[in-house]
């Protein structure tokens, strides 16, 4: 097994750099001129003579990969530049908003688990009856609808129709559970679906028929067998989930306006804040391969099949 994880990381770097290259190459190229973004972010007067200089100070004028070889390397030591619009290093946003995405996701994966692992279970075991029915028809009708929409609909109907809860998520319990539904929605079907499907599958099995045949009862069959060899099914969606998670739901923070790193990124692509967007895109590349690394790692306690994998 060390063998794989020290495997994995040596394929993991030419990934993390190639992220790396094309982030900085795509800012590179975009028509703005960062020297005039800084010094018009923070309300200098932009003249030709502070444009020069602002160029020079920020190493502009040097060529492409020179540029990108010094912030590479600022970056392997924590250095993900200085935001044009608040003159604050992007690895302190990212610190600052971390912790409520963190929070965020928790919530919205923890209640996505607690609905859609019955449900998806109980639609397998109860197939093409009206209970199977009733709960693929919801997944079907709830995958359709946008997180944007579901959001908009749940702050009329609960924050200013009935006043149950905030229009905008202050930070507090009340105001976490708004984006929560509004993020987990949508996954919960998702996750139905697929549960249901590996359920499913798992039943029509030769040592499911081989326990029933024995006089196991259906429901040590169920959780003791079944389940466990549908759990890699769930932690694959639970590693997606994630990754995208705590990425920050752009959308959703935005418009509860939960101050995480969604609405960091979408503040700074409309301030055209370069440094902020590129270190968001670096710190998702590493939140995926990270994710992706553990959730293969979870394979070997889950299916024995895996490790016998690895060790051949």
């Amino acid at each position: 097994m060390g063998k794989y994880i020290r495997k994995r990381f040596v394929q993991l770097i030419p990934i993390l750099l190639g992220v790396s290259f094309i982030t900085f190459a795509l800012m590179y190229l975009a028509p703005s001129d960062p020297a005039e973004m800084k010094l018009s972010a923070q309300g200098t007067a932009v003249s030709q003579e502070i444009l020069n200089e602002t160029r020079e100070e920020m190493g502009l004028n040097k060529p492409f990969l020179e540029q990108y070889l010094s912030w590479l390397l600022n970056l392997l030591t924590g250095d993900m530049g200085v935001s044009y619009v608040d003159n604050v290093p992007v690895s302190q946003k990212i610190v600052t908003a971390m912790p409520s995405t963190i929070i965020l996701a928790v919530s919205s994966m923890l209640l996505t688990l607690l609905i859609a692992i019955p449900l998806g279970i109980l639609a397998a075991i109860r197939q093409n009856q009206w209970v199977d029915y009733s709960i693929r028809f919801f997944t079907f009708v709830d995958t359709s609808i946008p997180n944007f929409f579901l959001a908009l609909v749940l702050i009329y109907v609960f924050a200013m129709q009935l006043n149950w809860l905030p229009v905008l998520a202050t930070g507090s319990i009340r105001g976490l559970i708004l984006p929560t539904i509004a993020l987990s929605t949508v996954m919960i079907s998702k996750y139905i679906r697929q549960i249901r499907a590996a359920v499913l599958e798992e039943l029509n099995k030769d040592y499911v028929m081989g326990a029933r045949s024995r006089g196991i009862q259906e429901n040590v069959i169920l959780y003791k067998n079944v389940l466990r060899n549908s759990m890699i099914t769930v932690v694959t969606l639970i590693g997606l989930s994630i990754g995208s998670l705590l990425g920050g739901a752009a959308v959703v923070e935005t418009i509860f306006v939960w101050r995480g790193l969604g609405k960091m990124v979408v503040d700074a692509i409309g301030a055209r804040d370069y440094p902020v967007i590129q270190g968001f895109v670096v710190w998702m590349a590493i939140i995926y391969v990270v994710v992706n690394l553990l959730t293969d790692l979870s394979y070997h306690l889950l299916d024995p099949r895996v490790k016998e994998g690895w060790e051949t």
